[in-house]
């Protein structure tokens, strides 16, 4: 085992200056740097993100808590507490996730901005992504229509039977895939996400609204979830949304995810009351965003993976 670090000093000093320039961009807009714990008594319930337990003493009593995949939940607590726009950029944690755009421990910045919809949104990420990366204008296109142009299907209209079909004759895969969700993911990973974004970056919107999470959704013909991701050079960036304030909606979406985990014998864990009570007091109409700083560093500075812009990748800690 090697005590070196898995990145120059070179790369470490561009990568304090690239952290300086974002907080330099939010400070320019008074948008407030806060910070939140990285432990909680609850995580995701997103069957598709597993969280780090962790155990720890309180009052010579054993309890479960985790390592956060991301500050959101307690970052809307500020803003339903009246904290105004806020940033943070900290460490989150997600289990299994080692590959050469992931590490189980990386940097996260994530954003709120009061009073927008999503497109607000990505024309503040799109003035951040052009400061950091000296890109052009992003392109913005939907979700239709990528898969319109890359898979020949309406992702919105289309039967669970066609998806599953289109999955079996572009991927073939062994075995049948049940859930439509899983369908959609496979088709973009495998048949559009490899394809797009290589000259500037692209924010892709309106999702399904089986893939809503916590965005709004817009009742059109066909609905549609409030929801963009960002891409660049066949990596996805970032992942933001027009919040959702219903709290009512979130739970049963929250209590869906746990239908989902049992049905596939996933582990359960408990729902985060605490956010929820902040949705019931009231959280702002807001949009907001979290973005993978060590994915935007490895761009900005030509590397070829994660690993390289790390002062010590996960096998090196």
């Amino acid at each position: 085992m090697s005590w070196h670090p898995t990145t120059s000093i070179q790369t470490l000093q561009a990568r304090a200056i690239i952290l300086s320039t974002i907080r330099q961009f939010f400070a320019t807009r008074n948008i407030l740097e806060v910070e939140t714990p990285l432990l909680s008594h609850a995580t995701v319930t997103d069957p598709h993100v597993r969280g780090i337990p962790a155990e720890v003493t309180l009052r010579n009593k054993p309890h479960t808590f985790y390592l956060q995949t991301s500050p959101e939940y307690a970052m809307k607590r500020l803003l339903a507490a009246g904290s105004g726009p806020i940033y943070q950029i900290c460490k989150a944690f997600r289990q299994g996730d080692l590959g050469r755009y992931h590490n189980p421990e990386f940097t996260m910045l994530e954003w709120y901005q009061l009073n927008i919809d999503h497109h607000g949104l990505m024309d503040e990420m799109d003035a951040l992504l052009q400061s950091v990366l000296q890109t052009a204008s992003a392109e913005r296109v939907t979700y239709a229509e990528l898969f319109r142009k890359y898979v020949e299907l309406n992702p919105h209209l289309a039967t669970d039977e066609e998806l599953k079909n289109a999955v079996q004759e572009r991927i073939q895969l062994g075995s049948e895939l049940s859930e439509r969700n899983d369908c959609l993911e496979l088709l973009f990973t495998h048949c559009i996400e490899p394809y797009i974004a290589q000259e500037r970056p692209l924010f892709l919107y309106d999702f399904p609204v089986s893939q809503a999470a916590l965005a709004k959704i817009r009742h059109e013909d066909p609905p549609v979830a409030s929801r963009f991701e960002v891409y660049f050079k066949g990596i996805e960036l970032a992942n933001g949304f027009h919040e959702l304030q219903d709290v009512a909606e979130q739970r049963r979406r929250f209590e869906k995810d746990l239908v989902y985990r049992e049905k596939h014998r996933l582990p359960l864990v408990p729902i985060d009351e605490n956010f929820l009570g902040a949705l019931e007091h009231g959280m702002p109409e807001c949009a907001g965003v979290a973005l993978g700083v060590d994915r935007l560093v490895m761009l900005a500075l030509g590397e070829s993976e994660v690993v390289k812009v790390l002062s010590f990748g996960v096998e090196r800690a």
